[in-house]
């Protein structure tokens, strides 16, 4: 019955708006038709009068066009209107358009608020997510990590694994040589040449920190006679000899192995093939051997090309893990008269490392340039300069000698015997000795 009285009363309204429609379209006609003619009349008039008025004229024209215009709007929204925005009481009963408007619910319909939704809000809706009946509401799958990760942080941990057994085996290499018990006999029986002495070790240091090298180590030691050149080279043979083993180590005397310079050929011959089967064998005992050459000023030619062979050589690696040492007085003129000539520059209180530095700085270049014009065998040499012995370094030297012979160690005596040594004249507060150390031993054995 509900339907039935809706559908009756919408029939109605729907009638009623017809109606209402065709009587305004015939008022509205009317209107317009009798203002035309009216209009129509009054301007034949004014042709037939002899002063027509032709702003009255254009005044009811302009009325007639704004009614026209007014009635076409009012028509067409009662048209929306009645398509479904509005009901056939709404319409009778409505308010002129002056009058604000009210709204209400009543006559909307889900179709017709469907149609006033933006476009852009159905955009923004997210579709829903349909599950299985039996599934229920479901987590969506995460996606599959990949292997490579993994990979990489096992990389990651073998490059570490590797440094760290790199690093410890450096440490082993190091320790394998005993270098700081090296320090301790070099700095306790070397005597006035600790600069020379650390310079020395600093190379040892840096070379033995690894097995793999580019090229050999070569230093060449340079002083006057009687600083403790061969003193030096005694201690480290020993040293070395302790370490790696008697097979490794070479301490070749040129005036004693290759005294005729007619045998020059075949001691070079014999020299290279004595190096070539030690390196071998180093390097299959996974050690450094050491090569040191004495009065290495009276070295020949053939021996110095063939060390020089054998230093360059580019043929395999044992040839590169090698140390060579030389030990010569040439240019000891430049040191000497370097150090005479600048001792009133240096200061008494300046350590022993810092006046060698200074001699370092100072007389490298020269040394360099007059021994490259020897033999090019010095051109990848470290060179170290060792510098003249002073009062003080004798009286160490006899204190140390009567010590080991078994002589009392007098103060008066060992200071009498120092004073029997040969000395320049005294530059700047300093004393040096014309022959070092080199009589003390006679001197000692005359006792």
């Amino acid at each position: 019955m509900e339907l039935s009285d809706q559908d009756s009363s919408a029939t109605a309204s729907s009638q009623t708006d017809g109606e209402f429609e065709g009587e305004m379209d015939e008022e509205m006609d009317g209107a317009v038709d009798g203002e035309v003619e009216g209009e129509v009349e009054k301007s034949d008039k004014n042709r037939e009068s002899p002063t027509p008025s032709l702003s009255s004229l254009s005044s009811s024209l302009r009325a007639v066009i704004r009614i026209k215009q007014k009635y076409q709007a009012i028509k067409k929204r009662r048209q929306e209107i009645g398509l479904g925005l509005g009901s056939a009481a709404a319409l009778v009963g409505s308010a002129p358009r002056s009058s604000p408007k009210i709204f209400t619910f009543d006559g909307l319909t889900p179709s017709s608020l469907s149609s006033s939704v933006p476009l852009w809000n159905k955009k923004k809706k997210r579709k829903r997510v349909l599950f299985p009946n039996r599934g229920g509401c479901r987590a969506p799958p995460k996606p599959a990590q990949s292997r490579a990760k993994y990979c990489l942080y096992l990389l990651f941990a073998i490059v570490f694994i590797q440094v760290y057994n790199a690093i410890e085996n450096l440490d082993d290499h190091v320790l394998r040589y005993d270098l700081e018990g090296l320090e301790k006999t070099l700095r306790r029986e070397v005597f006035g040449q600790q600069g020379a002495v650390e310079g020395l070790l600093s190379h040892l240091k840096d070379y033995l920190s690894t097995y793999v090298h580019n090229k050999p180590l070569v230093v060449s030691l340079h002083g006057p006679s009687g600083v403790g050149k061969s003193h030096l080279g005694r201690l480290l043979a020993g040293h070395f000899r302790s370490v790696v083993g008697e097979t490794l180590v070479l301490q070749y005397y040129v005036l004693h192995h290759c005294p005729q310079e007619a045998d020059a050929l075949k001691c070079a011959s014999d020299l290279s093939a004595l190096i070539s089967e030690m390196v071998e064998r180093a390097e299959e005992e996974e050690k450094i051997p050491l090569f040191i050459f004495d009065e290495a000023e009276h070295m020949h030619g053939e021996i110095l090309d063939a060390l020089w062979q054998l230093m360059a050589s580019k043929q395999s690696n044992e040839y590169l893990n090698a140390i060579y040492l030389f030990l010569s007085n040439l240019g000891h003129t430049h040191i000497t008269k370097h150090m005479l000539h600048n001792s009133s520059s240096i200061s008494m209180s300046m350590t022993a490392s810092g006046r060698h530095n200074n001699l370092l700085k100072e007389l490298t270049p020269i040394l360099r340039n007059t021994l490259e014009k020897l033999h090019h065998l010095w051109t990848e040499a470290d060179i170290l300069p060792l510098g003249l012995l002073e009062k003080g370094h004798v009286m160490e030297c006899f204190l140390d000698e009567m010590t080991r012979e078994g002589f009392y160690p007098d103060h008066t005596n060992i200071e009498r015997l120092a004073g029997e040594i040969k000395y320049y004249p005294e530059v700047g507060g300093h004393e040096y000795s014309q022959t070092g150390c080199k009589q003390v031993v006679a001197k000692v054995n005359l006792l």
